[in-house]
């Protein structure tokens, strides 16, 4: 059973995604909240698997509320397209992906479900592009490329498929190996590089310039 949190500001909205995730058989709605600072203690005290967050919330916002989650349940960032200059920051601050507020009521069913088993949530393929975009800007504290040295060549390619938004099946597609083997160089590039999640490692790539905007 998956555990699941919701922070909107808007009753309407927590009460519509509470009734639509407590509808599944494999998902149980914990609790909600109304900003961030309620959501960070609600976390705290309910010990959900995945935040479902909005970035716009009085009290605290929610990148502070995930940044101060980090390194315990899966944020799954609520966006609108006027708010996309938060997506990259989402991801830089712990967040494990995002996911528009229009987006159909079985897509936000899924994204939970694939926040929660430890993927990368990068999809559509315009909020890719995104990412790329937002990740191209200069940032001060930007990883030493040295720490590439540590993976293998193929580990580095697979390091960059993952960057582009490829799912462990299109991996092995591209690389034709078997998605087992796929996912044990994914695994190792994690481990090598101490990175929590797939989210993590693509925010990694952007920033040590593996993969560049446009690519």
């Amino acid at each position: 059973m998956i555990r699941v949190l919701i922070a909107d500001d808007q009753a309407m909205v927590r009460q519509g995604f509470g009734a639509l995730l407590a509808a599944q058989p494999d998902l149980l709605v914990v609790g909600d909240a109304a900003d961030g600072a309620a959501a960070v203690a609600a976390a705290r005290r309910l010990d959900p698997d995945v935040v479902l967050m909005d970035v716009r919330m009085p009290v605290m916002d929610g990148l502070e509320a995930t940044r101060r989650l980090a390194g315990g349940p899966k944020v799954l960032i609520l966006t609108t397209f006027d708010l996309d200059d938060y997506v990259y920051e989402a991801l830089r601050a712990g967040a494990s992906g995002f996911l528009l507020k229009d987006a159909p009521a079985a897509d936000l069913v899924q994204a939970v479900r694939v926040v929660a088993a430890g993927e990368a949530l990068l999809a559509p393929s315009v909020t890719r592009r995104l990412i790329a975009e937002f990740a191209a800007r200069p940032q001060r504290d930007r990883p030493r490329p040295v720490a590439l040295t540590a993976l293998t060549p193929r580990e580095t390619e697979v390091l960059r498929l993952i960057a582009r938004g490829r799912s462990n099946q299109e991996i092995a597609a591209d690389l034709v190996v078997a998605e087992q083997t796929v996912k044990t160089h994914v695994g190792r590039v994690l481990t090598k590089l101490a990175l929590r999640d797939r989210a993590q490692a693509v925010v990694f790539a952007y920033e040590t310039g593996l993969v560049a905007a446009g690519e």
